[in-house]
């Protein structure tokens, strides 16, 4: 069931989106050389408290999962595309770092995500990097009133292939209100004018994510952690967008 918010709802969930990004901004700050995945992680959850929020994933357990997740941001490092556990690792110089974190403020949910490199960055990481935010704005930029579902797919889409690169459609984009996961799929590719007609009061997470050289990926034997086949490294983006009648709001806007 795809469902609409009112406008009065969508201001409800404002406080949500503003709490996520508070994360995503003290999680990208505090990773530095030498910081561990746990730390990260600890971070994350001392927020969560002192905000009296509600954690969308340590006890999420869907069909993909190998376990309930247990921890409370996802940390995705190098090779690793999405849904990246954390774990006992140490932050090198060079690392590229997805961080994923979602969120439950007074019963409504947000969720984004941002990549970083950790110390001196190569070129084609920051790239990469950069290619995926312009498919993330070029899909927020998409999602309006009377268009179509197709058409932010395919805003996405558009960026990587101008980029040379592959788009994995087993994970996108989704629906998002008082549950992290709404029915609605988001595809990261697609065409132009098919698809769901957009209507004011839906709100979707929105959220490319590319490989170096590669579309394929595999989960890691800790039952989460989704690696490209080619060990070739990743970068993710994603925010939570409501669309209205003056255009697309961010509710996770940072900065």
């Amino acid at each position: 069931m795809i469902e609409l918010r009112t406008p009065a709802e969508i201001e409800q969930m404002r406080p949500a989106g503003r709490f996520v990004a508070s994360v995503i901004e003290a999680t990208s700050a505090a990773a530095a050389v030498g910081v561990n995945l746990l730390e990260l992680d600890a971070l994350a959850h001392e927020m969560i408290r002192a905000q009296g929020a509600e954690s969308c994933y340590i006890d999420y357990h869907p069909s993909f999962g190998g376990s309930p997740f247990g921890k409370v941001i996802c940390t995705s490092v190098n090779d690793a595309a999405l849904h990246g556990l954390p774990h006992d690792y140490v932050l090198r110089d060079g690392d590229v770092l997805s961080l994923d974190f979602a969120a439950s403020v007074d019963g409504w949910v947000a969720d984004s995500a941002t990549t970083i490199v950790v110390g001196t960055p190569r070129e084609e990481d920051l790239r990469l990097i950069a290619t995926t935010e312009r498919a993330l704005a070029a899909g927020i930029d998409a999602a309006r009133v009377g268009g179509r579902l197709g058409d932010i797919s395919a805003a996405i889409g558009d960026v990587a292939h101008d980029a040379g690169l592959l788009v994995n459609l087993d994970f996108g984009g989704h629906s998002v209100g008082r549950t992290m996961h709404g029915d609605l799929h988001v595809p990261n590719d697609g065409r132009a004018g098919r698809g769901l007609k957009l209507k004011a009061g839906l709100v979707i997470a929105i959220e490319p994510w590319f490989i170096h050289d590669t579309d394929e990926i595999y989960t890691d034997a800790d039952g989460w952690t989704l690696r490209s086949r080619t060990g070739a490294r990743a970068a993710h983006a994603e925010h939570t967008v409501a669309i209205t009648a003056d255009g697309p709001l961010v509710l996770t806007a940072r900065g």
